[in-house]
């Protein structure tokens, strides 16, 4: 008896053993990447991917939604809620498994490699690749202020123009698909950012270092300028003091169609809801950083701290930025203004919120100052975002969920050289085919699911993996997650119900990859059993 207890007592020591070396296996930094991401470039590329152009624009859709300058700066401030517990979280598990593919790992070791499939699946064809894209198409249509000849109506092949198709709410289609001179810019901004971050992760570093810290200075100077020349009393009247609240008490009505169609009367809290599409999105991206921990010097301190120290700082100057935007320009506006005041936040040309206010202080230079600072914005983040999504795909690639030879590293810089260009040229598709913008707009509400899906996983990791190291714990565990998870399904449940034209096609899109990852799973077991 006592032998045959001894057997299951050496059984058991090896079944613990196995399954230590396996999650060490998979879950811990990869060593044949390069370690050269320290903290400050660690927290660089956290600012940098967050930052493009949506501060500068999205909050007049905002203010045409709330119709109220607390329910603006609230939208922003759930936001930030939203953005900075996140990053708390995600530091815990960015500490505990430390390996390149970031969110791609926490949800294949908590949920199971379909969940890690299905994010993975939609970054590539859609979050990352249409970001790259959107951002690009933008960098080019800014230097178009410079250069008139960069132009989206300056085709050099121009092959056809897809029709609207009406589904339901939605309306699919539209777009203008050929090479223009606005695209082209793009496709040659993605081109060379892919190609030097060929040359080491230490080379995309700096250039991420050199760029976050020029556009991070734009928007501090915004802020700052904008306390000293931007002040203007008839704004200021019109938005604070007794102003200030207007339209924001729990019991009032708005109306969720913006002002579209016939009113849909929905409360405060559901309007604030509705409004997060722009704001979430503008923040998106922060964690980016955690594709990249195979390449973070000492993981376990700086992905904690870059996530929390990065996300803090935008959130604090999107904040800071949306003050003075109030403080600048009236909230309220009518599209047939004639003045920037007139037209107001709402209806800020072309929704340039940011234009129009340096417009204010700096007279007719301030387009040309902010289609500066938004070149510079974008290629950064442009920047960014190649150099991190690449390292999702090679993850994938690795566990046999993408083509093989994406997992293969460049022999002298140790980059994941083939996962680079696929990234590159699927969004150079992207640009020619026009699709990214309306791929973007149906994507928002995927993009919450899965980090619902994320921190629900850290709740599932803490039960299942209890003995393992985790060098940070997240702040404010259970409650800060709880309310986390609680506040973005609320977010979720409001987008299907008042604005399926940005929810259903996302969800579409990503239940399309379950087929998908079965072929995969049979194709690496054909493999793995010859």
């Amino acid at each position: 008896m006592r032998s045959l207890n001894r057997g299951r007592f050496v059984n058991t020591d090896i079944q613990e053993r196995a399954q230590a070396t396996d999650w060490e296996r998979h879950t811990h930094q990869d060593h044949e990447l390069v370690k050269g991401l320290g903290l400050t470039s660690a927290t660089m590329l956290v600012m940098g991917s967050m930052i493009g152009s949506g501060i500068f624009i999205v909050s007049a859709e905002i203010g045409r939604e709330v119709q109220s300058p607390a329910l603006l700066i609230g939208a922003w401030l759930i936001t930030g809620f939203l953005t900075i517990v996140g990053a708390l979280c995600y530091g815990e598990l960015a500490a505990m498994m430390p390996r390149a593919g970031g969110k791609y790992v926490y949800l294949r070791e908590a949920l199971g490699p379909l969940w890690g499939f299905l994010y993975g699946w939609t970054l590539f064809l859609v979050i990352q690749t249409g970001t790259i894209a959107a951002v690009g198409v933008a960098f080019g249509k800014f230097l178009g202020v410079f250069w008139p000849a960069i132009s989206s109506s300056h085709w050099i092949l121009h092959f056809w123009k897809v029709p609207k198709i009406p589904v339901g709410p939605m309306t699919l289609g539209g777009m203008e698909v050929g090479l223009n001179t606005q695209n082209l810019v793009a496709i040659l901004v993605v081109a060379v950012l892919s190609i030097i971050n060929i040359f080491g992760v230490k080379t995309g570093a700096v250039i991420q270092n050199i760029f976050t810290t020029a556009k991070v200075a734009a928007l501090l100077g915004l802020v700052i300028f904008g306390i000293f020349l931007g002040r203007n009393g008839q704004a200021i009247a019109a938005n604070f003091g007794a102003n200030f609240w207007k339209n924001a008490g729990l019991g009032v009505l708005h109306d969720a169609t913006g002002g579209m169609g016939a009113p849909v009367l929905v409360s405060t809290l559901t309007i604030l809801a509705i409004a997060q599409v722009g704001s979430l999105f503008s923040a998106d991206a922060w964690n980016n950083v955690t594709f990249t921990a195979g390449e973070v010097k000492n993981p376990s301190r700086n992905l904690p701290l870059s996530l929390a120290l990065g996300t803090g700082v935008v959130i604090a100057l999107y904040i800071g930025c949306n003050f003075i935007y109030l403080g600048a320009l009236p909230l309220s506006g009518t599209a047939a203004g004639s003045t920037l005041m007139d037209r107001g936040i709402q209806y800020a040309s072309e929704d340039r919120v940011a234009t129009a206010v340096i417009t204010e202080m700096f007279g007719s230079y301030g387009g040309k100052l902010m289609a500066i600072a938004i070149m510079i914005s974008g290629f950064g983040c442009c920047n960014g975002l190649i150099l991190a999504g690449a390292r999702v795909y090679y993850a994938m690639a690795k566990d046999g969920l993408f083509f093989r030879s994406v997992a293969k590293l460049h022999p002298v810089h140790k980059t994941p050289v083939v996962s680079l260009m696929v990234q590159m040229v699927w969004t150079a598709i992207l640009c020619v085919s026009g699709s990214y913008g309306q791929l973007l707009d149906y994507i928002i509400f995927a993009v919450l699911v899965f980090y619902i899906l994320t921190i629900i996983g850290l709740f599932v990791l803490r039960r299942t993996h209890a003995g393992a190291e985790r060098p940070y714990r997240a702040v404010g565990y259970p409650l800060l997650p709880g309310i986390y998870i609680v506040t973005a399904l609320f977010i979720d449940i409001v987008l299907l119900r008042y604005k399926p034209q940005y929810t259903w096609p996302g969800l579409i899109i990503v239940l399309l990859g379950i087929p998908v990852y079965y072929l995969w799973s049979l194709r690496a077991a054909g493999a793995s059993n010859p």
